[in-house]
């Protein structure tokens, strides 16, 4: 299907992150041209050159508008993944996920974009008894959360006839991906399983959580592009289905179990840690109702892709797989190399300087 004639070039920031690089190749081979606006902390690599493809390495708190010149539709992914990264890094995870989307949303309105859509997190729920929808209080407790939860309350606002905001409230991704991450609940489950035949499981395993797997979520933000505004314009959708719902104690059982038929070895749950007080049950029945969408994927279907892809040896962790890790990583080099560096280098220095 080619795309609509209405959005032709979608500008995706963070474009080259963990979601990024599935959605990414997915709308250039829907036909549409993108534009991908990244800091590149986890490398270029991740998105194969193309035609339609335009890469912008910048930071999203620092854009202008010339960046818009052109685009129908934003996807503004951008933002410090993850709650351990976020209360690590607080202001940055305050001045890019809430007050830089924000701005984003702003700046394309101003440019005359049609449609701003907004990844956010069921993560905004925080601890909830029975099932929430999008009209259900929210009790964000983290960083990650609240600053999900304020860029939600800056850019529906900003929704107009001519210019359709609609707001994603994703469940805790999984599945392969180029910018491939181990530090999200199933897929570290796996990895774990698969290196060491232990399963680790965080405490006290009967919170529950919302799962989606990441060729689901991407499926929805392309539909997304091609939806009638009039169905979506200032609109919240919880992504996900009726089975999306787990209990992290019972999901670990069944990741074991599957990972223990793969291996045809015994796989042990390991507890490990405090346990975690976030728990929320999700209600889906809008985004069936409106877009006719339910997820392709489950927790089973997603095991069983990673574990091909370690056992053959084109999936591996490494250092960039952990998000909070990672950033750490990147922050002590910056130190050590503004530190020791002088005329433009370190071993070959700029002679004309």
């Amino acid at each position: 299907m080619s795309a609509s004639p209405s959005v032709n070039t979608v500008l995706v920031t963070g474009g080259a992150g963990y979601i990024g690089s599935v959605l990414v190749p997915k709308l250039l081979a829907e036909g549409f041209r993108v534009v991908v606006l990244d800091r590149f902390f986890f490398g270029r690599e991740n998105l194969a050159p193309h035609a339609n493809l335009r890469l912008v390495q910048a930071d999203s708190r620092r854009i202008d508008a010339s960046l818009f010149e052109g685009v129908d539709a934003v996807i503004d992914l951008v933002a410090i993944s993850n709650d351990p990264s976020g209360e690590l890094f607080q202001q940055a995870t305050r001045e890019i996920n809430h007050l830089g989307r924000v701005r984003t949303c702003e700046l394309a309105r101003a440019a005359g974009v049609q449609r701003y859509i907004l990844p956010s997190s069921c993560s905004i729920y925080g601890f909830q008894d029975g099932l929430v929808t999008e009209t259900s209080p929210t009790n964000p407790l983290t960083e990650y959360a609240r600053a999900n939860e304020r860029a939600e309350a800056g850019v529906l606002p900003l929704a107009t006839d001519a210019f359709c905001v609609t707001v994603m409230r994703q469940g805790t991704i999984y599945g392969y991906g180029a910018r491939m991450r181990f530090d999200l609940a199933i897929n570290g489950m796996v990895y774990g399983a698969w290196s060491t035949k232990r399963l680790p499981l965080m405490r006290d395993g009967t919170q529950y959580r919302p799962m989606l797997h990441v060729q689901d979520t991407t499926d929805v933000m392309i539909r997304l592009l091609r939806t009638d505004p009039r169905a979506i314009n200032g609109e919240r959708f919880n992504i996900g289905g009726e089975e999306s719902n787990y209990q992290l104690g019972l999901l670990g059982e069944t990741i074991a179990l599957v990972v223990s038929g793969f291996l045809g070895e015994n796989v042990a749950v390991e507890w490990y840690g405090d346990p975690d007080h976030r728990s929320y049950k999700v209600g889906f029945e809008k985004i069936e109702r409106v877009l006719g969408w339910k997820p392709a994927w489950d927790a089973e279907r997603g095991a069983l892709d990673l574990l091909a892809r370690l056992q053959a040896g084109t999936l591996e962790k490494t250092p960039k797989t952990i998000t909070l890790g990672w950033y750490q990583e990147l922050v002590k080099w910056h130190a050590i190399i503004r530190d020791v560096g002088l005329h433009g280098g370190i071993l070959d220095i700029d002679a004309g300087l």
